[in-house]
């Protein structure tokens, strides 16, 4: 079966979570990437802990998962015939992705203008935390200094204090996402004027560009304070609520509609116009008002008891899964 990207050929040098992550999309609708490693530790994410025993070496089951489908290669791009084996994958190449620290290619000699003169048509993404210039460029970082310099983090919180979420949202949306459509783009500009470009993906930027509730709050003069604001638990409508087995509830009944038969379903339709639409302001102590009345009634029953009662109701209401269940 023919797949949109068969044909093309990827180089990706990164390691760890998001490089590998945009590789993989890229393997998964056809692209033949080549993996390469340096000849020391290599993607040191194999090492990471929980591992699985493969092939009698010890793994972690997330590296195999954003690396499946890909070839590999071990280059030490320090010594004259590492650097001569990448310029010859680079001659056959339709990009290559790096995660090196601004400046190091150029430093080992097969920098964009090298590559460019010895490929013109080959797309240069280089994915860092900060961008390929500016004063914190050379900064190491990962997924939680990330979230933590563009305010995503600061508005995930839980009882008012700040939580570690276990999805990377700087790695995989400023990161994977981002560096995914942008080498797309300039593939497809490619194949246009046959002639490549060097992008310069940052994570900060990818995760600034998407943050848009908070920001755009910011914008129009309103500091958003997490668990006060319409998406963060600041309206009843929108919350996550404890069972009497403790388990949870995640009510998404944002609009309207899906709020009056919510209200109806769990027995306090005089809770209806209780509703952001009709004026109750998110954060404000009617909104906590209503909020505690909701949390009182969701913790009387089980988790079972309100899925079979919302089994029938069109209400934006779903369990609160474990990893697991999923």
């Amino acid at each position: 079966m023919s797949t949109p990207l068969s044909g093309l050929t990827i180089i990706d040098m990164t390691r760890l979570l998001p490089g590998p992550a945009t590789t993989m999309h890229l393997v998964d609708f056809g692209a033949d990437v080549i993996k390469v490693e340096d000849t020391g530790a290599g993607d040191y994410m194999r090492s990471f802990p929980p591992t699985v025993a493969i092939g009698g070496r010890a793994v972690n089951p997330a590296f195999e998962a954003v690396n499946r489908g890909k070839r590999s290669i071990a280059i030490n791009l320090k010594s004259d015939e590492g650097r001569a084996v990448l310029l010859r994958l680079v001659d056959r190449a339709d990009a290559l992705i790096e995660g090196f620290r601004p400046g190091v290619l150029e430093r080992l000699g097969v920098g964009w203008s090298v590559l460019h003169a010895r490929n013109p048509r080959l797309v240069l993404c280089s994915l860092s935390g900060y961008g390929q210039t500016g004063p914190l460029s050379q900064r190491a970082g990962h997924d939680l200094n990330y979230i933590a310099m563009t305010g995503v983090l600061d508005q995930i919180r839980a009882d008012g204090k700040l939580a570690i979420p276990n999805l990377q949202i700087g790695d995989l949306l400023g990161g994977t996402l981002s560096a995914l459509s942008t080498m797309l783009m300039a593939l497809l500009g490619a194949q246009r004027t046959g002639l490549g470009a060097h992008v310069d993906v940052a994570m900060t930027d990818g995760l600034l560009a998407h943050h848009f509730f908070p920001h755009a709050s910011v914008d129009s003069g309103v500091d958003p304070v997490a668990e006060q604001t319409l998406l963060t638990g600041g309206v009843a409508c929108y919350r996550i609520y404890l069972t009497s087995d403790n388990r949870a509830l995640a009510v998404g009944a944002l609009e309207l509609k899906f709020w009056q038969a919510f209200c109806d379903a769990i027995g306090l339709s005089e809770l209806r116009s209780r509703h952001w639409e009709l004026g109750e302001t998110p954060g404000s102590p009617a909104a906590m008002e209503t909020v505690e009345r909701v949390t009182q009634r969701i913790a009387q029953h089980t988790l079972e008891h309100w899925l079979r009662v919302f089994a029938a109701v069109d209400a934006c209401v779903t369990p609160v899964l474990t990893p697991a269940e999923a």
